[in-house]
């Protein structure tokens, strides 16, 4: 019996080893502490409180991805512009609304055919479109000069981004490429400028969407939160710990950080032994399950006093042809009626298809006390673009 024993410690212990070892490559440490603490979820709720889910979907899309020549960047555009309508003709929300996707469109790839074709969608209000940046070794006179430039070119040209109402600055929200916001990766790769978050909010952005990007060295340590973050003009990932956004608090430093749910997939492990990174992530290597999805929902992200306010922001790459039968085909068809089956009995939960501006909206209301249903506060402080159609009131 004893050797039975040391033998069953002998390979715990090896598997133990594996399982570190592995965690260390795929640069867990920096955020696991974070997750374990589990810090981000909420008291317990009142029997009878009917919970809202707001769920947001982010795309890094790129017709330009692998630099295919420009007859396949038309033929991602036209597939996009042709299926995701029909994905989402028979689906809506508590508010009566359909799914909505949110493009995040690459500078470096502007095309005004591409842009076009998707505020075709967004005028159908199944899309609105915002700012994605790849650069690398840049500086703080050409980022602000190519900023303005596109946001400028967004909000003229395709009425694609709504302006201040005192200053007519565009406003904006934000995904970095490669995942190095204000110069976060380690080898300096991606960006290059330490003081990025400033000049993101100074050129009119209100939100960063990035993240989870683990297992990326580019993640931050805080995990499943919304908070703001300051710069330290002389340090990069400036955005590794923020303030939490609560109700009735203040707004704090630069940049509002909108996260998505990060943790693990145990029911899917490599090895047998190591269970998958939960990065929000939809590929056709890891479909929208219902059993991801009702992961996401429990990870219960939300703003510091309203629980009952839960917020899921997922994100996929969705111009990559090996990806696009999921994205707009029967795994998000699937996705979608359990959503509307599980998470929208008007009782229990309402489910709200929102943007990535629809939701900065709605977590801005909840910080300034509002309270009661989410779907009256979609265009709380930044309105729609001009492009998009006036909607009933709910």
């Amino acid at each position: 019996m004893s050797t039975i024993l040391i033998l069953l410690a002998f390979v715990i212990l090896v598997a133990a080893g594996v399982v570190l070892q592995q965690m260390r490559k795929r640069h867990v440490s920096g955020w696991l502490m974070g997750w374990l603490r589990q810090d981000w979820r909420g008291a317990p709720l009142p029997e009878g409180t009917t919970r809202h889910l707001m769920f947001c979907f982010v795309d890094h899309y790129e017709p330009g991805w692998g630099k295919p020549g420009y007859e396949i960047e038309c033929e991602r555009v036209a597939r996009w512009r042709e299926d995701y309508p029909k994905l989402c003709a028979n689906h809506r929300d508590a508010d009566d609304r359909p799914p909505v996707h949110t493009f995040f469109f690459p500078e470096e790839e502007y095309r005004p055919e591409h842009l076009d074709a998707l505020v075709e969608m967004c005028r159908m209000q199944l899309g609105e479109i915002e700012i994605h940046l790849h650069h690398d070794q840049d500086t703080e006179e050409n980022l602000r000069a190519t900023l303005r430039g596109f946001t400028e070119m967004l909000a003229d040209r395709h009425d694609a981004l709504p302006r201040d109402a005192d200053s007519g600055q565009p406003r904006w929200a934000f995904i970095h490429g490669n995942w190095a916001l204000d110069n976060s990766h380690p080898t300096g790769f991606g960006c290059g400028i330490n003081n990025e978050l400033i000049i993101l909010r100074e050129e009119g952005c209100y939100a960063d969407f990035t993240f989870p990007a683990a297992p990326d060295p580019c993640q931050p340590s805080t995990v499943n939160r919304i908070y703001y973050a300051t710069d330290d003009p002389d340090q990069p990932k400036s955005h590794d710990r923020g303030v939490r956004v609560r109700v009735n608090g203040q707004p704090s430093g630069d940049l509002m950080i909108i996260q998505g749910p990060l943790g693990f997939r145990w029911r899917s492990r490599k090895f047998g032994l190591i269970p998958r990174i939960e990065n929000s992530d939809i590929r056709a290597v890891s479909p929208p399950s219902p059993d991801r999805i009702d992961a996401w929902v429990d990870t219960g992200i939300h703003v510091e006093g309203r629980p009952e306010w839960t917020f899921v922001k997922i994100h996929t790459h969705g111009t990559q042809e090996c990806d696009l039968d999921t994205l707009l085909g029967a795994p998000m068809e699937a996705a979608f009626r359990h959503l509307e089956s599980r998470y929208n009995d008007g009782k229990k939960w309402k489910l709200h298809y929102v943007s990535a501006r629809e939701m900065y909206n709605i977590i801005k209301a909840a910080e300034a006390g509002c309270s009661g249903d989410p779907g009256h506060y979609r265009d709380h402080l930044i309105p729609r673009p001009a492009y998009a159609p006036r909607r009933a009131s709910n």
